[in-house]
């Protein structure tokens, strides 16, 4: 009787390693970005307590609501929650240990973060985020160089036709009084109002400028600007993000609609978007959350973030060179002694700081020498019993037309850095 072949969970999908390999040159390049702007890494547990999330994202969320794969462990009945996000799981550890304690941090993460949507090009139930989160910097410089150091990714990537839209949402004082008109007027349509819309209204009425319901834009753009509801210190602080981009000459565009789809964020918030991904064409999106460290149980304390989703990300890469992994040397050995002998070799190469990859698993000499071209390795190291028993290897090289030559084992290492590097040192 045939079993069902056990396949992966929809909507989490495998990386094998020819893309695996895109991903990782991906986060080199990520993780030295972020080094450079002096941000250091911070890895949370990808399980939290549900009720971190319930309090951070707020219940009347999409997320909390409908996207959060919660469970109860069944030793102590705790609800515990696959974190959908990482900005909550940072700001929890920073109160845990106390990380700002000696003075503002800038944290960067990167990893899978879960939700149970339906699955489609650039929106999974397993997908990937990098983010930065500047914490203990109250003015808007820290709002503006998180701006300007995405703008600088983009330029190192080769990505093109990024937008930067820009909102406020101000204080809660100011957010609650416009939350009151924005209800009053869209009670007026309430007959018009789609369901999603309408159970927005009783719940998170700001959700409802997010709508992507073209039956709804009418409205939603004749409703009242949460910008005409800001006070001094609200607009000042948003005008001197504008300012410091305007001088860098980052162009933006201000999106008075843009409300995010987490109840933390407070003043500054923005998306860098594309139309280069259909319908997901946000890639990079943040803001300020000042309150979110009393809000889920600690002292407050000024912060900003934002998050790049790296499907996203590597989607608006297709074509574009991403280096993968090359061993330089593809280690030939063929005979009982070269075997032994071999592995000797290897190791003495990979102390001298070159990747090898060492065949394994036998097979004729042809076959091998195969394997090496296809791996796309600099050179083959070859031994053979003669060479063993004499300890020399033969280098022969793979991407250039050289004759292949006989070594003493002490200057296989030298013989193959003066063949890699000998360009660099002309």
């Amino acid at each position: 009787m045939s079993q069902t072949t056990i396949q992966a969970v929809r909507g989490m999908n495998d990386i094998l390693p020819d893309e695996a390999e895109r991903w990782e040159a991906l986060e080199d390049l990520l993780r030295s970005w972020l080094q450079s702007y002096g941000y250091r890494n911070i890895r949370t547990p990808i399980l939290e307590q549900t009720g971190l999330f319930r309090r951070a994202i707020g219940e009347a969320t999409d997320i909390v609501e409908k996207e959060m794969y919660s469970f109860i462990d069944e030793l102590n009945g705790e609800s515990l929650t696959l974190r959908p996000e990482a900005t909550a799981s940072t700001v929890r550890a920073a109160i845990q240990h106390n990380l700002v304690y000696g003075g503002p941090q800038r944290l960067y993460y990167l990893g899978p973060m879960y939700r149970h949507e339906r699955p489609q090009k650039g929106r999974y139930r397993q997908f990937h985020q990098v983010g930065a989160e500047a914490l203990g910097l109250p003015g808007p410089d820290i709002d503006a160089e998180m701006l300007l150091m995405c703008a600088r990714l983009w330029g190192d990537l080769g990505i093109e036709g990024m937008r930067l839209e820009l909102n406020s949402l101000g204080s809660a004082q100011e957010r609650s009084v416009y939350r009151g008109a924005l209800v009053d007027y869209l009670r007026l349509h309430a007959s018009s109002l789609d369901e999603d819309s309408r159970r927005r209204l009783e719940t998170n009425p700001l959700r409802v400028l997010d709508s992507k319901n073209p039956a709804m834009q009418e409205i939603i753009t004749g409703s009242p600007r949460l910008l005409d509801y800001l006070g001094r210190e609200s607009l000042a602080h948003f005008e001197g993000v504008q300012a410091i981009i305007a001088d860098a000459g980052l162009p933006s565009r201000i999106n008075a609609r843009l409300v995010r789809g987490l109840d933390y964020y407070n003043f500054t918030v923005f998306e860098w978007v594309t139309d280069r991904l259909g319908a997901q064409g946000t890639v990079c999106a943040g803001g300020r959350y000042d309150g979110l460290f009393q809000q889920i149980g600690g002292k407050a304390v000024a912060a900003c973030g934002w998050a790049i989703g790296i499907e996203r990300l590597l989607g608006l890469m297709d074509g574009a060179p991403v280096a993968g992994s090359r061993p330089d040397a593809y280690l030939v050995n063929q005979g009982v002694e070269a075997e032994r002998f071999a592995f000797r070799v290897a190791e003495l190469l990979r102390d001298r700081g070159f990747s090898v990859l060492h065949h394994c698993g036998g097979g004729s000499f042809k076959s091998q020498m195969k394997r090496a071209d296809a791996s796309g390795a600099a050179v083959a190291v070859i031994v053979g019993d003669d060479e063993a028993r004499a300890r020399e290897a033969s280098i022969k090289p793979l991407r250039e037309a050289r004759e292949q030559f006989r070594v003493n084992m002490d200057a296989i290492a030298d013989a193959i850095a003066q063949l890699l590097y000998e360009d660099e040192t002309e």
